[in-house]
């Protein structure tokens, strides 16, 4: 095969996992357009589930949020009273009155004021609580998922998710939920007591209400879609920003600054459009219902003066009318403006609870069994493996690793042999065929127990934030420092280390960025080292390490890896000419196998990338 060849077939692979990607988002916002009409409240029953938790702080909150409405209602009524305490015509005015419904007014309202603060806190407090345990369950969530989902999903939409979607939920909860509660008190009572004081001017609210409700409805009917859009956006943008951060130097050694910017100004464009889109038709209702508000005002004050010219009504009565209707009419309205981010919120609550919804990894079998006492045999049988129903990667696999062998997989890019890992470690399941560890098949083995029985170094290092030595003792608790250093050793990593003003007590910034890739490699393959496990795997291991340092580091491994089988998948042939067998892989498929030796007697493939290397 040829280089472009081997480079067609690595594009293929590639184009794969992306049309997957691509095909899982379609069928992810096509199932939002469908439930379009239900999200809604299946979204605010998991809401309600998370603020149940904490019923005795809610019922606190509606403790206060019902006696700071209903002091405050009373306000009006007194005003009216001390409007009623003047006589018309005679300009007598009964000041012992007035005062004494000042003072109750004055009383009642700083009341209310107390427990509107207290409302507040409590509903930080409850939305501090309700964001911190959902985000934790998102995170433990992300834990339990397959490796699947993180190959169709961008990194920066989830990140997006986990922070931008659920600080939305946060804002509406703390802020628009108790607006809601308020607006839900304040318009009871205020009704209740335009009642009392004229049934008859109630009626004009039998027009303007109804009016109020249709015209939110229909507007908020045609937003719905538009907020959900909008997070959708959101959350492309932020993944394709960290997908060209992460690859600055790439970008940068390639020139394509100007073409990566186009690109981000098309995404940029859709999220800033589907931004204002949202939000522009999400806040004509808050005006709608703003003017019908006025009219209704505008029909109690014609109203009320004809009763008054009646005899039915007096001016003190009037007044207070009118008060309590704005204080009708006004939550309606502030109600109408907060809906677009009530809309908002849900949009972002829908997509953190899709995540949730994600189907975890499968459980173990009921009767699966812990890997114990592992030898190290493994042996694939018939597997056949593709990442997309009909596009097979993998055909009809069969081999043998015997214990405390060294097994060599080459072959050209994109033949499989990654995905020939991904299956013994099952982070995939094949879809025919088995997989056994020995002479157990994998399927009936607990995959902690599998996943512990590998040490594995990837190309693509992993380190996180903190000191050499808590990076190389991660997948080891009881890790002390001689054994520590003993492997560092081994890797031929020590001397570097204790060269550094802190020595093992370094901190390791930034995945690292402070030490050279090839550093960061030998620090992996001394944790992988640390590890008691009795078989190992070798993704490329040593691409970022130069040649001689290379040699010395596989003398080493294979002193400390005696009795532990070996999966070493590598590009430079030269440094597997020792390896017990080598498995050649073209087309997912085993076309050769057997000793350097003897493969190079063959004169097949083997040879041909062999010689290729070194013309």
């Amino acid at each position: 095969m040829t280089m472009a060849e081997g480079t067609h077939v690595e594009n293929e692979n590639s184009k794969e996992k992306d049309t997957a990607r691509k095909a899982r988002q379609g069928r992810e916002y096509s199932g939002r357009s469908d439930q379009g009409r239900r999200y809604s409240g299946r979204t605010i029953r998991k809401l309600a589930a998370y603020m149940l938790r904490y019923k005795w702080l809610l019922v606190l909150a509606a403790v206060c949020t019902l006696g700071s409405n209903l002091f405050s209602l009373v306000g009006p009524k007194l005003t009216g009273l001390c409007i009623g305490a003047i006589e018309p015509g005679r300009g007598a005015v009964d000041f012992a009155a007035v005062g004494y419904y000042a003072a109750w007014m004055a009383g009642f309202y700083v009341i209310s004021a107390a427990m509107s603060y207290g409302l507040q806190v409590l509903m930080l407090t409850i939305s501090r609580k309700v964001v911190y345990q959902m985000r934790q369950d998102v995170f433990e969530r992300l834990m339990t998922l397959p490796v699947g989902y993180f190959d169709i999903h961008q990194t920066g939409d989830i990140i997006s998710r986990i922070s931008y979607d659920i600080d939305t939920v946060n804002a509406s909860l703390s802020n628009d939920l108790v607006q809601l509660l308020t607006t839900v008190i304040t318009v009871a009572g205020a009704l209740v007591m335009m009642v009392t004081i004229s049934p008859r001017l109630v009626l004009v609210f039998a027009f303007t209400v109804p009016l109020s409700i249709l015209t939110t409805r229909y507007i908020t009917g045609k937003t719905r879609p538009l907020f959900r859009r909008r997070s959708a956006k959101l959350g492309e943008l932020n993944g394709f920003v960290e997908e060209m951060i992460s690859g600055q130097k790439t970008l940068k050694a390639y020139g394509r600054e100007a073409y990566t910017q186009k690109r981000f100004d098309g995404r940029n464009k859709e999220a800033v459009e589907a931004y204002y889109q949202a939000e522009y038709y999400g806040s004509i209702v808050g005006p709608c219902v703003n003017f019908i508000n006025n009219l209704s005002l505008s029909l109690i004050s014609v109203f009320g003066a004809i009763l008054y010219l009646a005899g039915s009504m007096g001016i003190g009565d009037i007044s207070s009318f009118v008060l309590y209707s704005r204080k009708f009419s006004g939550p309606i309205n502030e109600a109408a403006n907060i809906f677009s981010e009530l809309q908002s919120a849900l949009a972002a609550a829908e997509r953190v609870f899709r995540l949730m919804e994600e189907a975890p990894e499968p459980e173990d079998a009921q009767d699966a069994r812990e890997l114990l006492d592992v030898r190290g045999e493994v042996r694939l049988s018939h597997v056949s493996f593709g990442y997309q129903p009909g596009r097979t990667i993998l055909r009809d696999l069969s081999l043998t690793a015997a214990p405390g062998r060294l097994i060599a997989i080459v072959g050209p890019t994109g033949a499989g042999k990654t995905t020939l890992i991904n299956l013994l470690m099952r982070f995939y399941d094949p879809q025919e065929g088995e997989i056994l560890v020995d002479g157990r098949r994998i399927r009936d083995l607990t995959r902690s127990s599998l996943r512990r029985a590998y040490a594995m170094v990837l190309q693509d290092t992993w380190l996180f934030y903190g000191t050499i030595y808590e990076n190389l003792a991660y997948g080891r608790e009881d890790a002390d420092r001689a054994s520590v250093e003993e492997a560092a050793r081994a890797a031929r990593i020590h001397s570097f280390i204790s060269r550094l003003p802190q020595g093992y007590d370094t901190i390791l910034t930034d995945e690292g960025t402070n030490i050279s890739k090839g550093q960061k490699q030998l620090l992996t393959i001394a944790r992988a080292m640390l590890l008691d496990a009795k078989m190992l795997i070798l993704d490329e291991a040593t691409s970022n390490v130069d040649t001689r340092t290379e040699r010395q580091i596989q003398k080493a491994m294979r002193k400390l890896m005696e009795d532990k089988t070996c999966f070493v998948i590598a590009h430079r042939l030269s440094t597997i000419e020792n390896a017990d067998l080598i498995l050649v892989v073209d087309a997912g498929e085993v076309v050769e196998q057997g000793t350097h030796g003897e493969l190079m007697k063959k004169g097949g493939m083997y040879r041909r990338l062999y010689e290729a290397q070194f013309e």
